[in-house]
């Protein structure tokens, strides 16, 4: 097979991976968070740690994210220590947030309040796009074949 064929196949059936695995990504961190929201269990966490990453620069645009450290005691005592991404930037060092958990994964605490609808709103619209990216690679691959199919037929008539 011509290396620019199996380019016109191997790069969308990467890309349609990658949508793939950013739809399940985003849709177990919801649950995760939803599960946490609906446990019913919360504790007091002191705010160890805030800190910005930057990514991107060259030519593509910068994003920064903020995370924070939490660390709580749990209701049977164990101490745990999360790390949490897009938080307020009102929360610093030293502060006492409320953290939501469950009992078998308290580790997977969320200091996010609950806002139930506006994460279902995301998750569903995350979910959506990459299905629609999926569905416009595959329609490129077959589109292609056809295509490619076509040609050959035409040229081998010819020749």
């Amino acid at each position: 097979m011509d290396v620019l064929v199996c380019v016109f196949y191997v790069v969308p059936a990467l890309i349609m991976a990658g949508a793939t695995l950013t739809a399940v990504t985003v849709v177990h961190r919801s649950r995760a968070m939803g599960r946490a929201w609906n446990s019913g269990l919360t504790a007091e966490a002191r705010c160890l740690r805030s800190y910005t990453t930057i990514g991107g620069g060259g030519d593509t645009s910068v994003s920064t994210t903020l995370h924070h450290v939490y660390e709580f005691m749990t209701r049977d005592g164990r101490t745990i220590r999360v790390e949490e991404s897009n938080g307020p930037a009102t929360v610093v060092e030293g502060d006492i947030v409320t953290v939501h958990y469950t009992a078998e994964r308290p580790q997977r605490a969320t200091a996010h309040a609950p806002r139930r609808g506006l994460l279902a709103a995301g998750t569903v619209f995350v979910v959506v796009f990459c299905a629609v990216v999926v569905l416009i690679c595959a329609g490129f691959m077959v589109g292609f074949h056809e295509f490619s199919s076509a040609w050959d037929s035409a040229w081998k008539a010819q020749g």
